[in-house]
């Protein structure tokens, strides 16, 4: 944890005691630090994961607000994703949970086309980031940002533990396993490397095998799986149907469990 100023060494110190990270002086040169591969920064109340050491790349933040999400609501791949949860096909809002949110960009998609969205995330640094990006966004008082952040609820859990009752109320559950390779931008490639230093081994392909046997055991109209193009689907289980763009195939898992 490293305070960006004087006035964050409070949060940053209250923070590093609930995530079980040491605290670092606030004068530490992280491009000459080598105790540590990266660094949690709080600044102003908001969170990013700084890589140390020379000529590292940017931080990685969760901030909704950005100009590469505003560009990314009208990009054509949206489409593709909101098709595959079924927002053209039954009457909004539907109730989604991302069962795997990362940094919750997919959600926020489906939640500006109109979904109501629980994101769910069991890596509790990460849950924090998100939950200091939601915080931001709504700082902004943008009333694009409040309609979209008012259909987002953020759970810092297992998705698979979370109580029965509470999961038979969702329509679709949404799972996007990290994977490399899906997509070769740069911008991607830092956060993929950020996830992957992270979780250390933890997000493995038996996990999201796993992850998707628990989806197929819950009484949801549809599970949606998020996968590269040319990957073979998640436990060698052949989807209801699945809608393909250049680089992201989304599997589908159709029930029948409503009318």
């Amino acid at each position: 944890m490293l305070a960006a100023t004087p006035a964050d060494s409070a949060y940053a110190s209250n923070l590093g005691q609930e995530l079980g990270l040491p605290v670092l002086p606030g004068a530490t040169d992280l491009n000459g630090c080598t105790q540590f591969e990266a660094v949690l920064l709080c600044r102003a109340g908001s969170l990013s994961v700084q890589r140390t050491g020379r000529g590292a790349p940017g931080p990685v933040s969760v901030d909704f607000g950005n100009s590469a999400m505003r560009h990314r609501r009208r990009a054509g791949h949206n489409e593709l994703l909101g098709r595959a949860v079924g927002v053209t096909k039954k009457k909004l809002p539907l109730h989604v949970l991302d069962a795997t949110a990362g940094l919750g960009r997919d959600a926020f998609v489906l939640a500006d086309l109109g979904c109501d969205i629980v994101l769910c995330e069991r890596e509790l640094l990460i849950a924090r980031m998100l939950q200091s990006g939601l915080q931001s966004a709504a700082q902004e008082h943008d009333p694009w940002l409040d309609q979209v952040l008012a259909r987002m609820q953020l759970v810092a859990a297992d998705a698979m533990q979370l109580a029965p009752e509470f999961l038979a109320t969702f329509d679709v559950i949404y799972l996007d396993p990290m994977f490399p390779g899906r997509d070769k931008s740069a911008a991607v490639k830092k956060e993929m490397a950020i996830f992957q230093l992270l979780l250390g081994s933890r997000e493995i392909p038996g996990d999201a095998d796993e992850l998707l046997h628990w989806a197929l055991s819950l009484p949801v109209d549809r599970i949606v799986v998020k996968r590269p193009a040319r990957a073979t689907s998640l436990a060698k289980m052949a989807p209801s149907h699945a809608i393909a763009g250049k680089a992201v195939r989304y599997d589908v898992y159709q029930r029948q469990f409503s009318e």
